[in-house]
């Protein structure tokens, strides 16, 4: 499947000359550590001790029964430690720095939630951290950034260009040219040059390898098909790798289509006609770009969603009919969030519901035989302020005119 980071048409490491030796290290340590059998076992054991693995696979009885179709069931990603998938990748990553004899790492995010896996990851192993964040994401996920500062992160609002994740992701590899000596750049999806994509979609596959396993056990058979979301594709990537190989499991990844699919407000790329095959930051992939090559702006209700590329993973496995991808609004994510809560007391973050909701559309359509598995890749905490302004909470809406009212008095 890959060649020299290129799956398909797509990968490769575009990169600037004073990068090379650093990505000739990383490249090296990593294929050493896939070689080295007990390294894989010391990640299944941090992962077993430090954070939630393995994470349950849960049966919705009662969604199952409103829809009245296939049967529902979730893997719980928000289980891990910090709230999401991203503490797999950080804590792979993390062993992988020790071994590098590095001293400080550094990260992108866009949610939020892969800065706080980074910075407990940093606190665990004794790193110095720094995190990159668009300005309009400090402001969106203000829980978030409290914890990177208080597990002792530095958290760098990032003013330039539209404000967002990809902003976020050119200032930590500016800073990365810079400090390469004593820094590793810990990209949180499975995007960006080689060997990230593999990397990250290697640590994040023991997703999949549970779930496959747990519904074999549970049901002695496997799903008709699987729901991600996908921002970049750690999460949809690794849940996905547990079935790549078995045919018969239809693998559907959801993208934010924002307010619509027809206005420029969405982050849409394999599941619209908006997007081109480009080069930027450091690999090849669709992106959301104009003739010029200029990157749009993207709109989602979800932060982490909001990427203007994705993986070229997932971009040959389009390519190649494995993985299909579809879109869903603003609206109905907060819909898939609000019957997931009222229906089965789960609260999947904003990013999660974009996969609730397409399955929601379609369980209705299939079998009662039929069993589908929806990715729950990060717990919707993180997203109060956002989901509280959705609903139109009048209690919430007084209590931040109260609190605000209080700082100022």
């Amino acid at each position: 499947m890959k060649d020299r980071g290129y799956y398909g048409e797509f990968g490769g490491a575009f990169i600037p000359e004073i990068l090379a030796v650093t990505f000739d290290e990383l490249t090296e340590k990593f294929s050493a550590a896939k070689k080295d059998t007990g390294f894989w076992q010391e990640y299944v054991n941090v992962m077993s001790t430090y954070s939630c693995r393995p994470t349950p696979l849960t049966f919705a009885q009662n969604l199952t029964e409103h829809f009245g179709g296939a049967r529902i069931y979730i893997k719980r990603e928000d289980l891990n430690h910090t709230g999401a998938h991203k503490a797999n990748n950080v804590m792979g990553q993390g062993l992988l720095v020790k071994r590098m004899g590095k001293t400080r790492v550094i990260a992108e995010t866009g949610a939020g939630q892969h800065g706080v896996a980074t910075a407990t990851m940093a606190a665990r192993f004794g790193f110095k951290c720094t995190i990159y964040m668009g300005e309009v994401d400090v402001k969106r996920q203000r829980p978030n950034v409290f914890w990177m500062e208080r597990l002792g992160a530095e958290v760098i609002p990032v003013r330039e260009g539209t404000r967002i994740l990809k902003d976020a992701i050119n200032e930590a590899f500016r800073d990365w040219v810079t400090n390469m000596d004593t820094t590793h750049y810990v990209l949180g999806t499975a995007c960006g040059p080689h060997p990230f994509p593999e990397m990250v979609s290697y640590f994040q596959s023991i997703i999949g390898e549970e779930a496959r396993r747990q519904i074999l056990e549970t049901e002695g058979r496997l799903p008709k098909r699987v729901y991600a979301c996908v921002g970049g594709g750690s999460n949809a990537l690794g849940i996905f790798s547990g079935f790549l190989d078995d045919n018969e499991v239809e693998l559907v990844g959801v993208e934010a289509g924002g307010r619509g699919l027809d206005t420029e407000d969405h982050a849409s790329r394999l599941s619209s006609d908006d997007a081109s095959i480009g080069i930027a930051q450091g690999y090849k992939t669709w992106f959301l770009q104009n003739n010029d090559g200029q990157m749009k702006e993207t709109h989602s209700v979800a932060a982490g969603l909001d990427y203007v590329g994705v993986s070229p993973i997932l971009s040959n496995l389009s390519t190649e009919n494995r993985v299909r991808f579809e879109a869903a609004t603003d609206k109905e994510v907060v819909n898939a969030l609000d019957i997931t809560m009222k229906k089965e007391g789960l609260i999947p973050a904003l990013e999660s519901a974009h996969a609730f909701a397409r399955a929601f559309m379609e369980a209705p359509d299939m079998s009662k035989d039929d069993i589908i598995v929806i990715n729950q890749s990060g717990r919707g905490d993180k997203d109060i302020f956002t989901v509280a302004d959705a609903f139109h909470d009048p209690g919430w809406q007084e209590f931040i005119k109260e609190k605000a009212k209080e700082y100022h008095d």
